[in-house]
């Protein structure tokens, strides 16, 4: 597997399955689906997840877009994903690993280097959630990477099932993740930039020149708008 996470701490799968959420199998019957969780925070790591498999047993764990779920519905699906997956790969980003990149290429840019990481470990025609707002383009792009077919469209964990596992276990593993970091800096609330606990927790947290560079992706306008300001700012 390949990831990389803050002080190596490695997280082990739990829990049971969830009820059926596709009524046929989209795509392949074989196939690898590839999605991210935490694309758009200030805060936390970015975490992009491929998953190979049989659709019609991927779609038996109950996998599907893993913002529709509760997190306890998440991970008892995260675990039967793992039993049944017959390839689960991750790639982390760390916030300064973002913040180092975002100095030399764009977020989807950075995007683009995980699932060509990914890309390596599919076994099986591959489906992607689209980040690029031209689907068709970011086929293009990967295409040159893989030796299996790969499609690209926008809202594919809500069509295929191993992009819905993908998106469950890349979201799963990056809350735990979260979980940590809360642990050693305290509450932030959901790390985003529309999230008053957020802002206030970064704001407290520069007042008191306390260094959020481990946790924080500091080329994020929301962290220089605060910064420049002192530490205080609002939400828009």
């Amino acid at each position: 597997m390949l990831m990389s996470q803050p002080n190596n701490v490695f997280f082990q799968p739990d829990g049971l399955c969830h009820p059926l959420r596709f009524l046929l199998v989209r795509g392949e019957r074989l196939q690898c689906g590839i999605d991210e969780a935490g694309r758009g925070p200030v805060i936390g790591p970015m975490v992009m997840c491929l998953v190979c498999g049989d659709g019609d047993l991927l779609q038996k764990t109950g996998a599907r877009d893993s913002k529709t779920l509760s997190p306890g519905s998440r991970s008892q699906i995260y675990a039967k994903i793992k039993q049944t997956a017959d390839v689960v790969e991750m790639i982390v980003f760390s916030a300064p690993e973002i913040s180092e990149m975002m100095g030399r290429m764009t977020l989807n840019e950075i995007e683009l280097h995980g699932a060509i990481e990914l890309l390596k470990h599919a076994i099986y025609p591959t489906y992607v959630d689209s980040f690029d707002i031209d689907p068709s383009r970011l086929a293009q792009a990967l295409k040159k990477f893989s030796k299996n077919e790969v499609t690209c469209e926008h809202r594919a964990d809500s069509t295929y099932p191993s992009v819905s596992a993908a998106s469950v276990i890349a979201k799963v593993e990056r809350d735990r993740m979260i979980d940590y970091l809360k642990k050693e800096y305290g509450e932030f609330g959901s790390g985003y930039p529309s999230d008053p606990r957020t802002i206030e927790f970064i704001e407290k947290s520069l007042s008191n020149g306390r260094s959020l560079d481990p946790i924080v992706r500091t080329t994020w306008e929301t962290f220089k708008r605060i910064k420049s300001k002192g530490g205080n700012s609002k939400l828009f």
